[in-house]
């Protein structure tokens, strides 16, 4: 979440110098470079199960790069960073939702509650203590754009549960990641025909670099191995850390100020994780976390 949160930061320093579908492509490219001499064995050693399983891989790739990642950056370029951070807060709650429908989980009062709690730190940061915020929000076309990165995400998640479960965690990374280039390839190649070019500056490669490296290698790894031992609907809360986490990022790097309403959020959100961590294991055995 940590990683994920500098994510956030990143993309919207970037809007001007860096398009969305670019900033999406090179994300999963400098990934794919990072990935390919830690997977490459794994990949070749496990190839026949990738090739029998092709199709949630292909679609666990789109759900991550060309319907998450790039309706999210097209979204930051038009809407308020309030208004994203609220969107997005929402995913842990599809997730519980998409579960129950599509696995059948059930979901203990424990959750139900760590969840709400959570969900009133988030309104608290987001409002920056003033309720009156959040009635005045409206939603615009970035909006939606975010949306739809918010929904691709939550089915993502839960269609983890249909992954093999002795495919590796960095091979199943690394065919994303391929996958994903190739997919966003055409809508690259369009965005440069159209005169939206990237601005290749230091701070913009450096800001690729950590982009791709932690909050896509990284997270993507944690993550996964996350859902695979814990559940979706359990791992789901942990979303709202980014929002603890982009505020501080913001204050270390940007020199903003640290308030009440900070504290008050972060409190709630820690103790609506820590009662969803204690609610029910889903109703599935929880598979042994292939060696990474």
């Amino acid at each position: 979440m940590l990683f994920w949160a500098g994510n956030w930061v990143f993309a919207r320093a970037l809007r001007f110098d860096v398009p969305p579908v670019a900033l999406a492509f090179w994300r999963w490219m400098v990934a794919l470079v990072i990935l390919t001499p830690f997977a490459c064995r794994h990949v070749y050693r496990q190839w026949r199960m990738i090739k029998s399983s092709w199709r949630i891989l292909a679609l666990l790739a789109l759900l991550a790069t060309v319907f998450q990642h790039i309706p999210v950056y097209i979204g930051l370029r038009e809407t308020t960073a309030t208004n994203g951070a609220l969107l997005n807060s929402v995913t842990p709650i599809l997730i519980l939702v998409l579960s129950r429908l599509l696995l059948g989980e059930h979901l203990s009062w424990r959750q139900a509650l760590g969840v709400s709690i959570s969900l009133v730190g988030v309104a608290v940061i987001l409002a920056a203590g003033d309720l009156a915020v959040l009635a005045r929000l409206q939603l615009n076309r970035g909006d939606l754009w975010v949306l739809l990165a918010t929904l691709a995400w939550a089915i993502y998640t839960v269609c983890l549960r249909w992954r093999p479960a002795e495919l590796n965690l960095l091979a199943m990374l690394w065919m994303i990641a391929v996958i994903g280039v190739c997919a966003m390839a055409p809508f690259y190649a369009w965005e440069i025909a159209s005169g939206r070019t990237l601005h290749a500056t230091v701070a913009v490669l450096g800001s690729l670099l950590y982009i791709g490296a932690l909050s896509t290698v990284v997270s993507y790894v944690f993550w996964n191995r996350a859902v695979q031992q814990v559940g979706a609907n359990r791992a789901g809360p942990f979303m709202y850390l980014m929002i603890v986490y982009t505020p501080l990022l913001a204050i270390i790097f940007i020199g903003e100020r640290l308030h009440l309403y900070h504290l008050v959020g972060c409190i709630l959100i820690l103790g609506g994780i820590y009662l969803t961590a204690r609610g029910r294991l889903p109703s599935a055995p929880v598979e042994q976390a292939p060696d990474l």
